[in-house]
């Protein structure tokens, strides 16, 4: 449980820090006065200080005032935030500093600093019109580790490949007897000799692996790849030796014409197509158990905003399964009695004045605070005591789960009949938009 809750924790980060470079790229100002810095881990803070002061120094001989003073002012602010950390963090540090041009044309500074979910091996400063984000971008692509295990009569190989890094972790050789015609009547005894080398061959392949792909009991690997130029990787694959956590993770095994690292570099050439697959499976597999939640009527799932918020807040929901577009903004009001009032809304339902007023008395409602929906939901679903899973709309059962039962849904811990809680009153607090979709539309303003 604990691997699997640590994986949904990552799965949240990799949503927020898109949403986030979503925002950064559509970012613009005027000349150059917007700062990219990120420090990589172990980086000298005191460094680039220094590099800081020198570069303020050489801005105040910018010609233009207008962008002398815009790029001075943004290199401050980058040192004020520098100035926050005593180290570097262990993942890195992401500094974007500067001035931006909103959609109505005014000016607005902006000031970023945070630690990446997971470590950064970029140095950059970068003073220039736009944020530079692609660092940030290749994380999303490197989140994903896959193990590989080459093993031929010769010997054995662990390597393990992360992004565009191939690491080889452990090999060892080993001399395994032929298949022979001699010997007369010691035949039988070669043959036997033979067998219990590969057995033990096997055998310590197996156990090398639990050391190379399993740390504190949990699979370090997102998939495992067996590839070899014999019949050893379906034996270990067979195997009652093969443990099976590792077991589970195998997502391919591949034949290749040579061991060692020669073999490691044609194995991964021959998996790229089960790679590039296994977050594709992963999310089929999940809204597969929620069609046949349906297809069974076990009334252990519900869907649509207004279900699932009330299943949500009762503690009903086990995995909430969100579609990572999904359109929506919480508003809190407060009523003439002074009671908060909460509500979801899709961009249709924002262009309903009613929806801003109270359903009893007909009053203007006094707004407290806004947020995109799936934000606050990605900051609260731990206190809702769920595991939050966002899934897109690419594969012919993420399409059908958004454009169906409105990209959000969850699968309950029991028996739940939502549409007999709460009455007429809880139906005011969530509007579902099963019968209504938005066109997509990206307004980045929250994030600025």
């Amino acid at each position: 449980m604990s691997a699997n809750a640590s994986s949904v924790d990552e799965n949240v980060e990799l949503w927020k820090m898109k949403k986030l470079i979503k925002g950064l790229e559509a970012a613009r100002g005027n000349g150059t006065s917007m700062i990219s810095l990120i420090l990589p881990p172990k980086s000298q803070i005191p460094q680039f200080t220094a590099m800081l002061a020198t570069e303020h120094g050489a801005a105040s001989n910018i010609k233009s005032r207008v962008n002398r003073l815009s790029v001075m002012a943004a290199i401050a602010s980058a040192q004020q935030r520098l100035k926050l950390y005593t180290r570097t963090p262990t993942n890195g540090l992401v500094i974007y500093c500067g001035t931006v041009v909103t959609d109505e044309g005014k000016e607005k500074k902006v000031n970023f600093d945070f630690e990446p979910f997971k470590p950064i091996n970029t140095t950059l400063y970068m003073c220039d019109n736009k944020f530079h984000v692609e660092a940030l971008a290749e994380l999303l692509e490197t989140d994903s580790r896959f193990g590989f295990i080459v093993m031929d009569g010769s010997g054995c190989l662990f390597g393990a490949i992360c992004g565009n890094s191939r690491e080889i972790l452990h090999q060892f050789s080993v001399d395994l007897p032929k298949k022979h015609g001699r010997g007369g009547q010691s035949a039988q005894r070669f043959g036997r000799i033979r067998e219990e080398k590969r057995h033990h061959y096997v055998r310590k392949v197996a156990e090398t692996a639990v050391q190379m792909f399993i740390n504190d009991n949990k699979v370090n690997v997102s998939g495992l790849i067996l590839a070899g130029s014999a019949e050893f990787k379906n034996d270990l694959f067979k195997s009652d030796l093969f443990d099976p956590r590792l077991f589970s993770t195998v997502i391919k095994t591949v034949d290749v014409s040579y061991g060692g690292e020669n073999g490691f570099d044609q194995a991964i050439n021959l998996s790229q197509e089960a790679l590039a697959n296994v977050k594709f499976v992963q999310e089929k597999k999940l809204i597969d158990k929620f069609f046949n939640e349906i297809s069974q009527d076990t009334g252990k799932i519900s869907y649509g905003m207004s279900d699932t918020l009330k299943a949500l807040d009762m503690g009903a929901v086990e995995t909430l399964i969100v579609w990572e577009n999904l359109e929506a903004t919480r508003y809190v009001f407060r009523d003439a009695d002074g009671s908060e009032v909460e509500r979801v809304l899709t961009p249709i339902q924002e262009s309903d004045r009613t929806n801003f007023l109270d359903s009893s008395t007909g009053a203007e409602l006094e707004l407290v605070s806004k947020e995109p929906f799936l934000e606050w939901m990605a900051e609260v679903y731990k206190q809702k005591g769920a595991i939050l899973e966002f899934i897109t709309d690419k594969s012919p059962e993420g399409s059908q789960f958004v454009t169906g039962f409105g990209g959000i849904g969850g699968l309950l811990r029991w028996q739940l009949d939502v549409t007999q809680l709460g009455g007429e009153n809880m139906d005011d607090l969530y509007y579902d938009d099963d019968d209504e979709e938005a066109p997509p539309e990206e307004d980045f303003d929250d994030y600025f």
